[in-house]
């Protein structure tokens, strides 16, 4: 088979460790076509020794678009050429064999413009796997559930289609937050996503996250994706997902008012929505929100 040319893409905002060990678990994929990488500093001084040591190219770059992980992310892919275009964040790293399996299912689908692959979920030294159980996504599928092992750290894209009618990364997105489901709807809405179901991307969650406390972006994040994908409120589930999400953010912040608004909208799309739950007992302060998050990122998992 023809093994197309890859461009990556890892933005970083001050976090050099955790970008080496990112930059590196690229470097170590045993890819048989041209394999590239653009690491772009967002908001920091560019370590410029982050492209030496390595056989494959590396470049260097500073955002010069929208401050902010959306606009680093199109910095990138404006200073590509080659056939896909993938992420990866500079606190994940990716596993072997992980492009590879990737570009191997898009070649499989001439049609299909992304792929993504399963993840395992890192946090204070657990290790889960998480699978979606399926190996294509479909835009009703995404419009139930984010689906969080499809993240960001997982995406192959054909260039083409970002630079095209897919379009690029979406820069108005509050505080570069939901960015990602954002992309993967308007993808899904025009072939199904390819997925390949074995956890190839180890992510790290958790209170190192820049966003972990922002519940304000948060908000101002979901609100956004309402409005730019009000088809969300069609699905019944995907409905009282997000309405659960802002019910929990509001009620982490202390807006009591707002957080019983939106668990209540939640449980009239889904009378057993557990995030309204969640909500509805952090308002009355017989739980935290952020014991809740801490918990289910032990397993795994989200609000």
């Amino acid at each position: 088979m023809y093994w197309p040319s890859i461009g990556v893409v890892i933005p970083t905002h001050r976090r050099p460790e955790q970008l080496r060990e990112a930059v590196a678990g690229v470097l170590a994929q045993q890819y048989p076509g041209e394999l590239r990488v653009i690491v772009v500093y967002d908001r920091a001084e560019p370590d410029f020794m982050v492209a030496q040591g390595g056989d494959r190219p590396v470049m260097v770059l500073s955002n010069n678009r929208t401050p902010g992980l959306a606009g680093a992310r199109n910095t990138g892919i404006a200073a590509l050429d080659t056939d896909l275009v993938a992420f990866c964040d500079d606190d994940d790293v990716w596993l072997p064999g992980k492009i590879t399996a990737q570009a191997m299912a898009l070649w499989r689908r001439p049609l299909a413009e992304f792929s993504t692959c399963a993840i395992e979920v890192a946090y204070n030294g657990q290790v889960n796997a998480r699978l979606a159980g399926q190996a294509e996504v479909s835009h009703a599928d995404l419009l139930r559930s984010r689906m969080a092992m499809l993240h960001s750290s997982t995406f192959l894209i054909r260039r083409g289609a970002l630079t095209g009618g897919l379009g690029l990364v979406a820069e108005d997105a509050p505080g570069s937050q939901n960015e990602d489901w954002d992309l993967l709807l308007r993808a899904a809405a025009r072939h199904p996503v390819v997925h390949v179901d074995t956890p190839l991307v180890r992510v790290a969650w958790g209170g190192n996250s820049l966003f972990a406390r922002q519940y304000d972006t948060k908000i101002s994040s979901l609100r956004w994706m309402l409005d730019r994908h009000p088809e969300i409120g069609t699905s019944p589930a995907g409905a009282a997902r997000v309405y659960g999400q802002l019910a929990c953010w509001h009620a982490a912040k202390g807006d009591r008012r707002q957080a019983v608004r939106w668990a209540k909208a939640a449980l009239r799309q889904r009378w057993r929505e557990p995030r309204a739950a969640i909500a509805l007992a952090a308002a009355t302060r017989i739980v935290k929100v952020e014991r809740v998050v801490s918990a289910l990122h032990r397993r795994g998992h989200g609000i």
